[in-house]
């Protein structure tokens, strides 16, 4: 029994979660994997090579896989699924939109962030937006997963040096999607789902103006991430991308501030697992101090320029 974790990169470095997803698969038992499927993507073989827990990489280059097109790489993935027992993505946009190709494809059921394994064919998940903890069973061959990556720590460095990495052909692929271009949004601050501090706003700051004169200065201090609540997001305080929660991102940084934001159970869904939650809402029934470490019941626009001042 040994499993398949799709790596996710730029064609030059690892990206984060898919350490997260090589945790959780070594708790399945049996070897780990690592397909790395893209263009001139060497450098990151190597890196993958090199994460503790791993006993293969799985190098594909061609032309065809340097966007991350999914049904190029969906072809890829099927082609070597018959040698495992799991393929394991990390459950981001890119993770999501190969793994149902590839359950479709082998004409099994899906697993969707998956939080705990229990065992081979047992696993959670949250369902609800969190609310509740589902136990599922799967008892198809092949088991096709995402891994929600703030349920699990992320693979270490081995000490061991880098295991073998065996280079594959690409399969032609016709048909389907093409690649034409991309606007990629430059942003000088962490990425919001690998940040270990997050500053969030809410609706409460009125208007985009004021959450930048608030928020920015705040996460300039802690070197931070800024993320947003979806009433702030759907009020255009705020880009879609900063967007935190259920239909957002879901981040568990060592440090998350949220400031104007009530804590509906979507925010909730997406931030909950931070490792130290601070909250700042003048409303003392707010359900965000229900899950905060520290409350500050104050006006955030009086606390969060105190809080910079003395930071």
């Amino acid at each position: 029994m040994s499993s398949l974790v799709i790596a996710e990169h730029d064609n030059t470095h690892l990206k984060p979660a898919t350490l997260n997803t090589i945790t959780a698969a070594s708790q399945l038992g049996g070897e780990v994997h690592v397909l790395v499927a893209g263009a001139n993507a060497a450098a990151v073989a190597s890196a993958a090579a090199q994460v503790a827990g791993v006993a293969k990489v799985i190098h594909i280059d061609a032309d065809s896989l340097a966007h991350g097109v999914a049904e190029n790489v969906t072809a890829q993935v099927v082609a070597l699924a018959s040698s495992y027992s799991h393929i394991l993505f990390a459950a981001t946009a890119s993770g999501k939109n190969i793994a149902p190709r590839v359950a479709a494809k082998l004409d099994v059921g899906q697993i969707t962030d998956l939080s705990k394994v229990i065992s081979p064919d047992t696993f959670e998940r949250p369902i609800y937006a969190g609310n509740a903890i589902a136990t599922v069973q799967s008892l198809d061959t092949i088991k096709v997963i995402t891994v929600r990556t703030t349920a699990f720590d992320a693979a270490a460095q081995s000490e061991q040096g880098p295991v073998a990495i065996e280079t594959v052909a690409a399969l032609a692929v016709t048909g389907g999607s093409t690649y034409l271009g991309s606007e990629i949004a430059k942003n000088d601050r962490p990425e919001l789902t690998a940040a270990k501090v997050i500053v969030s706003g809410g609706r409460a700051l009125g208007s985009q103006e004021k959450f930048n004169d608030v928020m920015v200065p705040l996460a300039d201090k802690l070197g931070a991430a800024i993320g947003a609540s979806r009433a702030a997001v759907d009020a255009g305080y705020a880009p879609n991308d900063w967007q935190v929660g259920q239909t957002g991102k879901i981040v568990a940084p060592q440090l998350y501030i949220a400031a104007g934001i009530s804590g509906a159970i979507q925010h909730l869904a997406g931030m909950k697992d931070s490792k130290v939650i601070v909250a700042i809402n003048k409303d003392p029934e707010a359900p965000i101090f229900s899950v905060a470490d520290y409350g500050l019941e104050a006006d955030l626009f009086a606390a969060v320029p105190e809080l910079v001042a003395a930071l």
